[in-house]
């Protein structure tokens, strides 16, 4: 059964991993046979091989983006947050992750929606 606690902890280490861009702080989130889908729709990667080389192949700076979350699920092992990343090139990107941990910490499933905030958003009038 995964808690608030854990979910918090794994998201720490993501956000490590996404600072340090270390294959191994990377390998550390994700179980030997995890999947990682960019989109539900999409081919998940599979195993932490696929997960870190891609990551280390599209990675971001450090300094490039902030970040911030929320919790917004937990039942049983599965987890779901929401999430913003600012970058500083004016792109801005709304997430929702949903991810399975495992009882060593790590995530065997991984799927996230994500979408770009308009330069301009319409008011509703």
């Amino acid at each position: 059964m995964t808690n608030a606690e854990q979910v918090s902890d794994w998201m720490d280490g993501y956000v490590r991993a996404w600072l340090t861009n270390d294959p191994e702080d990377i390998r550390s989130l994700f179980t030997e046979d995890a999947e990682y889908s960019y989109a539900p729709w999409e081919e998940p990667l599979q195993g932490q091989d696929a997960i870190v080389a891609d990551w280390i192949e599209n990675k971001d700076e450090p300094e490039d983006w902030s970040f911030e979350w929320k919790p917004v699920a937990v039942d049983g092992r599965t987890a779901v947050i929401e999430a913003r990343t600012p970058y500083l090139d004016g792109r801005t990107y709304w997430n929702v992750w949903i991810f399975t941990l495992e009882d060593d910490g790590r995530v065997s499933s991984f799927t996230e929606w994500y979408m770009q905030e308009p330069q301009e958003i319409p008011s509703v009038d």
